[in-house]
């Protein structure tokens, strides 16, 4: 038997102990997945911090490459700069459901939300993954946002796991990646960023592989029109954590950088599609309440940031094509099914 291809290593930066967005310290994942028949899909969270998130927010920033997107959350996080709830993602028809279990989840730790103190924004990202998925049944519920949460821990699954179970890459099976970068800034100091992606994107035909265009289709893209017309029509979210002191305009440049490592796997960021990269940081935390101090947080001067753009574009990048390596084949609605691409790698050996 052959051996299974292993997965590209991209950049020259050095990946973080476990490869992870969980190697910015304090920051978990949690999966839940459901697979039977044609319910193919699943509920991921990303913990910014072991705390309370509404009393202790995180600077964040979003940068919104192409707007095809049915998120909830984004216009307070562009307003604000903060998170206040942890990051779910799902498929595009359970955020509402996703929503409210964060509301919930939220008041049993803060009774006083909505009465005393303000209401709170969920912040819920996704993806489409009708092609396998029964997506118009709504499986998804609160119980499942709650076990994701439940399960997060600094180990992160990926592939067809989670929110990723029912996600399409470039035609071939896609689902949920991470990946990190540590680098040093020119005054000494080093720093790490973490990614994690939904990837559920790409025209068959078009993906790049460490810079080299992939010479292999999926076997239910061999035949049609659709390389004479190429349409992309799915969505990639792009989480990114970092360390690195940064205020809430650092890290909106910072998630712009994402984008040059989405581009990198052959994405145009197409009309249909979707695609929304979320940065944040776990350098301070700010206080709900002005009886509480603001952080003296002494924030890196821009012309330091450059390493951290860097790391950004080859992490996003890594991160995406290991969803791709780790996804294994699924077959979900009405016999729709999609190809892991190491499995057919391996068969082409």
């Amino acid at each position: 038997m052959s051996t299974p291809p292993t997965v590209p290593q991209v950049g020259t930066l050095p990946p973080g102990k476990r490869g992870a967005i969980t190697d910015v310290q304090g920051v978990k994942v949690g999966h839940c997945t459901l697979a039977s028949g044609p319910c193919q899909t699943g509920v991921t969270v990303i913990l910014p911090h072991g705390g309370n998130w509404f009393q202790d927010k995180m600077p964040a920033a979003v940068t919104i490459l192409n707007g095809f997107g049915k998120s909830v959350g984004l216009v307070q996080v562009q307003e604000l700069g903060v998170l206040e709830t942890p990051i779910a993602l799902t498929n595009t028809f359970s955020v509402g459901a996703v929503a409210q279990a964060q509301i919930r989840q939220a008041i049993a730790a803060n009774p006083a939300i909505g009465r005393g103190e303000p209401t709170l924004n969920p912040l819920v990202l996704e993806c489409n993954d009708g092609y396998l998925n029964d997506i118009q049944a709504m499986e998804v519920a609160e119980q499942h946002y709650r076990a994701a949460s439940e399960a997060a821990s600094s180990q992160v699954d990926q592939g067809a796991v989670g929110a990723g179970r029912g996600m399409s890459c470039f035609g071939f099976k896609g689902g949920i990646g991470t990946s990190s970068r540590t680098t040093r800034l020119a005054d000494g100091r080093a720093f790490t960023v973490g990614l994690l992606v939904l990837a559920n994107f790409g025209v068959p035909g078009m993906l790049t592989v460490a810079g080299r265009p992939l010479d292999l289709r999926p076997p239910e893209t061999l035949s049609g029109s659709g390389a004479e017309c190429p349409s992309e029509k799915g969505s990639i979210i792009m989480v990114m954590a970092t360390d690195a002191p940064l205020d809430a305009r650092q890290l909106r440049r910072l998630s712009l950088r994402a984008g040059a490592g989405l581009a990198r796997t052959g994405s145009f960021f197409g009309h249909g599609s979707g695609d929304i990269s979320l940065a944040f940081s776990t350098a301070c935390t700010i206080p709900q309440t002005a009886d509480r101090p603001m952080p003296a947080l002494a924030v890196l001067h821009e012309t330091l940031l450059d390493p951290l753009f860097r790391a950004a574009a080859e992490s996003t990048e890594q991160a995406i094509l290991n969803a791709l390596w780790h996804a294994e084949t699924v077959v979900g609605r009405e016999g729709h099914c999609r190809h892991g691409l190491r499995a057919l790698l391996q068969s082409k050996s």
